[in-house]
């Protein structure tokens, strides 16, 4: 699994138009006879009231991201367990390789009426297919879904539909945690003390200046992108980013938005971060792998990264503690997801074999890979002795450890924004590193153009 296998991906503008143009759900309850699903045709039981009824069977597609070279033993051996338990149904699965095309792909997928009957989104694909309503509302369709999840991931598994009411078109499957993964040379010659990281994201910034001073350009402290950063770091210091129906933009009403703007602003002028980076979709894992970037990504699974690709870096490598801010607590950020298509045509055997998936056992055995850093969402699971006592010196087993005790009170309400109003916010915060517009002008427009599209959006 790559670096950025569980960062935000990076979306188009093709869910944008699916956005626009979701039709919906609608249709009974369980029983054969056509509805409708995001404009396809579909049987009655996959859409509207009632719990999904009918038999485990047929071929289903399972489509997951970049995970089958790693893991390629292990799913074919879920896929094998449940086959055998389900002598009727098959399982093909699908690997995508999740590409910067991935969202477009998933987009054209759907409205071509294709779309996986299992398949592995994040939040913001999860965003647009659920208000277009190409996914199943497995809140519904299984009253008992939620039992096996932690309550708060369970929570976070909500999404819009076309009318706006929240409903659970996935399951959570893992999460990776935040964490800092820094290069303790790099932070020594700027005179960072290594183990005391900051407790605030001004304080990381002012962390950032002092690499820029220090580095005389030969190396960075981050990437500039600031996608990366957006919604997270306003998250995490309690900015409010949506009214609370979610139809309005109010971060620019906190001066500490306008703040934060100033802040990167300051950094890229310094030097603290590539040039070329401000609207790259690369994440920090190829220069920090070259010993070029003192702070990695967020996401524990890059500490493994890492560890394949430079042993030398991986040697000064070491985890912290991402800074709790107003927040008080560490963001689990939103999970991964599985979703199941509203579209399948063997939506009892698709349901079933992602509840399957997602199950505690599963996900606790998955946890337990000794090649990923990954955590479970599910209560059992969390409460294996595995993550509860986690031991071991090295980054690695840090990053295990340090994310296993977050989990126990993280916060994963992560604001959800649709692609178009992040890209939008992105965009004016990248007018402001570039000295084209003041830090209090880009919050102001920013705001703006995200409620014109919120909005558009209803």
């Amino acid at each position: 699994m790559r670096a950025h296998r569980l960062t935000r991906t990076l979306t188009c503008l093709a869910v944008l138009s699916l956005t626009a143009a979701g039709c919906g759900l609608s249709g009974g309850g369980s029983g054969d006879g056509d509805a409708t699903a995001g404009g396809c045709k579909v049987d009655k039981g996959n859409v509207g009231p009632g719990k999904l009824t009918g038999d485990v069977k047929g071929t289903i597609t399972f489509q997951t991201t970049n995970l089958k070279k790693d893991f390629g033993d292990f799913f074919n051996g879920v896929i094998a367990d449940f086959e055998k338990a389900h002598p009727g149904a098959k399982v093909k699965w699908i690997d995508d390789p999740g590409d910067n095309t991935f969202t477009r792909r998933t987009v054209a997928d759907a409205q071509a009426c294709t779309l996986a009957d299992v398949i592995n989104v994040n939040a913001p694909t999860a965003t647009a297919l659920t208000k277009a309503g190409y996914l199943l509302d497995v809140g519904t369709k299984d009253p008992d879904a939620s039992k096996p999840f932690v309550p708060s991931f369970w929570k976070s598994s909500t999404f819009n539909g076309a009318d706006g009411k929240a409903i659970h078109t996935t399951l959570p499957w893992y999460t990776g945690g935040v964490l800092l993964t820094y290069n303790k040379d790099l932070l020594a010659k700027a005179g960072i003390d290594p183990a005391k990281p900051p407790t605030s994201i001004f304080g990381l910034f002012a962390d950032y200046e002092k690499i820029a001073k220090a580095s005389d350009g030969k190396y960075f402290a981050t990437m500039a992108n600031p996608i990366w950063r957006i919604p997270a770091d306003f998250d995490q210091m309690g900015i409010k980013v949506l009214s609370a129906d979610g139809k309005s933009a109010v971060f620019a009403d906190d001066p500490r938005t306008t703040q934060w703007v100033a802040w990167m602003a300051k950094l890229y002028k310094a030097g603290a971060m590539p040039k070329d980076s401000l609207s790259s979709s690369n994440d920090p894992s190829t220069l920090y792998s070259q010993g070029k970037v003192a702070y990695g990504s967020t996401n524990p699974s890059f500490v493994r990264f890492v560890k394949q690709n430079s042993p030398s870096v991986y040697d000064k490598t070491a985890v912290g503690q991402q800074p709790y801010d107003a927040l008080g607590r560490a963001s689990a950020g939103a999970p991964q997801y599985i979703s199941v298509a509203a579209t399948s045509k063997h939506a009892p055997t698709a349901l079933s074999f992602a509840e399957f998936l997602t199950n505690a056992e599963n996900q606790t055995a998955w946890c337990k890979d000794p090649a990923v850093v990954i955590f479970p969402t599910t209560t059992e699971s969390l409460s294996d002795p595995f993550f509860q006592n986690a031991t071991g010196s090295d980054p690695f087993s840090q990053a295990r450890k340090l994310v296993a005790d977050q989990l126990k009170t993280a916060d994963t309400n992560q604001t959800n924004l649709s692609p178009a109003v992040q890209n939008a916010i992105v965009s004016q915060v990248q007018l402001a590193m570039q000295g084209k517009k003041s830090a209090a002008d880009a919050v102001k427009d920013a705001q703006q153009k995200a409620d014109e599209l919120l909005k558009q959006a209803g």
